[in-house]
């Protein structure tokens, strides 16, 4: 008679994996599913609207953008609290203009060539967009009831990256050709075979993007995650967010300095091209803060930024992202990192292929549960 087999630590493993993958099976599909399709939000809604994000006829000259801000404050009836710019000829200036009744503000494509406002940040797929958002973080519950779930649901997933990496390393090493199997897919082998290397390759293949997706994720669930990573970053994660900003010293009679000259003395400390934020100011006290990004730049989300006195138009402070501790650069980045927006078009498309695999992963483990549940018990044979 054949001893029982111990429970040893593979096969905790192994219970962990399955049981936790599904309980949580229906949530991470669908927050995979929606993140999926948010990944290209930014150019579905620029492929919809080409005439409100690209200028098809260029002109030598534009118009100086103090004179556009007045414009589009005037025509919208707003204050006009920020300005964005590219150096590509054929891109919209975007102005960030607040109301009465939206203080966040909305922003407003404007032709620099022409004054045209082209169109606003509202288009055809701006409601859809938005339900894909809190399909993805609430589950389209209230956000009190569906943060908790979704969090629970990627704490889950991470601990399922691990005991998956586990269960993926064979149970006897013996050189290379005991790992070769977990790097391929057997397409010619029956349908259950190619499920199960479905899981297990291709899980494999994105643990470590799907990771980066989930523990920056987290950020937005749970506030003691948050305080916990801003621990371990040396800096508070969305500390923009509470950021007291530096303020303009009091003048009784200066007048105040237009945009071109803020801009100036922004370029004369950032001398590259590139995308340019200029956040106006909003009182008497504010500085013009103005982000710069190098257009040579790999990482498209990483801004130097610079406040200026709106008088004297004195430098107040500055900061130069190469000179900042790696904590602070990841915590600047974690929404860009979590969007997969941090190296553009080349980062979208990795995080499109492992977002559509993340989403098959809990579907694939479902039929790999399902299918050891029909496996029969063997029946012991008894001797006469």
């Amino acid at each position: 008679m054949k001893k029982p087999k111990k429970y040893g630590f593979r096969r905790l493993m192994n219970d962990l994996h399955l049981w936790l993958g599904v309980a949580s099976a229906l949530v991470l599909f669908v927050v995979c599913l929606s993140g999926t399709i948010y990944t290209f939000r930014t150019e579905i809604e620029q492929w919809l609207e080409p005439q409100k994000y690209t200028i098809t006829q260029t002109k030598e000259s534009k118009f100086d953008v103090d004179e556009l801000i007045n414009t589009v404050a005037l025509e919208v009836k707003g204050k006009v609290t920020r300005v964005t710019t590219e150096d590509d000829p054929t891109k919209p200036y975007v102005f960030t203009v607040s109301t009465k009744g939206d203080k966040r503000g909305e922003n407003y494509y404007v032709n620099p060539y022409t004054k045209e406002i082209m169109g606003s940040g509202k288009g055809p797929a701006s409601s859809f967009f938005s339900t894909v958002m809190k399909l993805h973080r609430w589950l389209l519950f209230d956000s009190e009831i569906g943060r908790p779930i979704v969090g629970i649901a990627t704490l889950i997933f991470v601990v399922l990256c691990f005991t998956g990496m586990f269960l993926w390393f064979p149970k006897k090493i013996k050189g290379w050709k005991s790992f070769k199997p977990g790097f391929k897919i057997k397409f010619k082998s029956n349908w259950k075979r190619i499920n199960n290397d479905l899981h297990n390759t291709l899980g494999f293949y994105t643990m470590l993007v799907v990771l980066i997706m989930a523990v920056t994720g987290l950020c937005w669930s749970f506030e003691w995650y948050r305080a916990g990573l801003s621990e371990i970053l040396g800096v508070k994660v969305f500390g923009g967010r509470d950021e007291v900003k530096p303020e303009s010293g009091a003048s009784a009679d200066a007048p105040a300095l237009s945009y071109a000259d803020a801009v100036a003395l922004a370029n004369a400390h950032f001398p590259y091209q590139g995308k340019t934020i200029v956040s106006i100011p909003k009182d008497d006290k504010g500085a013009f803060e103005i982000q710069k990004n190098d257009a040579k730049r790999w990482n498209q989300t990483a801004f130097d930024r610079i406040f200026i006195d709106q008088f004297s138009g004195d430098i107040i402070k500055t900061e130069v992202f190469s000179q900042k501790k790696i904590g602070d650069k990841i915590a600047s980045q974690i929404k860009a990192i979590h969007l997969g927006e941090i190296y553009g078009i080349y980062s979208k498309v990795l995080y499109l292929i492992v977002c559509l695999i993340a989403t098959s992963l809990p579907i694939t483990g479902i039929f790999i549960w399902l299918n050891k549940m029909k496996k029969k018990p063997k029946t012991k044979r008894i001797e006469v």
